[in-house]
């Protein structure tokens, strides 16, 4: 099983694929500020998007 470090990564090189970002391994200091944020801000986004979907369920399954 994947350990958490494994998950994050593979988590990032998802969403950096997404937004048109290549990632090598490793390394990636060479990546411009915009190109960074993009990594990031897509992340985000779909770390909230999930949690909102997570406390829809909730709320269903409590009602």
């Amino acid at each position: 099983m994947a350990n958490n470090k494994e998950m994050l990564q593979g988590f990032k090189q998802e969403c950096a694929s997404e937004v048109g970002v290549s990632l090598k391994q490793g390394y990636n200091g060479d990546l411009t500020a915009r190109e960074a944020g993009s990594v990031g801000g897509q992340m985000v986004k779909k770390m909230i998007e999930a949690q909102e979907a997570m406390m829809r369920n909730q709320q269903q399954n409590n009602q």
